[in-house]
């Protein structure tokens, strides 16, 4: 069964983040066609990058990075839940895809984003980054509003279209992430 790792891309006090992975963690898993995993970056106490060898030699001298190497080495694709702030992605999720390199070499990537406007600016923003490790990215993904997705801008409360995008996002997902397999061996 494939393994797709659910990340909590903000590490901020009083993120929406923890919420909307929660929700894509309980209607992913009532799928039954992989095993999800939720992965918080705070759990992981990544500092800013503090590795001295370059993140593509898998040489790792932190504990941090090791266990965040180990989180992610295993699966076989990932749904980045992540903000938008200033047009762009959380400096903490930026330094978590820099601490690693093979880890997530030749999988694929979906996205579920939030902000002002939907986080697209930031599910583009990964996008490029992402290519630059060598992962496929899904046309699929889930933008939420602020504003129409947040009770007072806080209480998720998602409108009901968002679980049948979120749906075609995971399918788009469990099949790159099938082809791909090949190429990791």
């Amino acid at each position: 069964m494939p393994k797709v790792g659910i990340i909590v891309g903000s590490t901020r006090p009083g993120r929406n983040g923890e919420a909307v992975a929660r929700w894509v963690h309980e209607l992913a898993t009532k799928r039954g066609d992989a095993e999800y995993r939720l992965l918080d970056l705070r759990d992981f106490d990544l500092r800013h990058l503090d590795e001295q060898t370059p993140a593509a030699a898998g040489v790792y001298q932190h504990e941090h990075t090791k266990r965040w190497s180990a989180a992610i080495a295993p699966l076989d694709a990932y749904v980045f839940v992540t903000p938008e702030y200033n047009h762009s992605i959380p400096g903490a999720l930026k330094d978590a895809i820099d601490f690693l390199y093979n880890e997530w070499a030749d999988k694929a990537a979906g996205f579920v984003s939030y902000g002002v406007d939907g986080g697209v600016r930031s599910v583009g923003h990964l996008r490029d980054i992402l290519s630059t490790v060598q992962v496929a990215t899904v046309q699929a993904y889930v933008a939420l509003s602020v504003a129409t997705d947040f009770e007072n801008f806080t209480d998720f409360r998602p409108a009901p279209q968002h679980e049948e995008r979120l749906n075609l996002m995971l399918d788009q997902l469990l099949a790159w992430g099938s082809a791909l397999q090949s190429l990791r061996g």
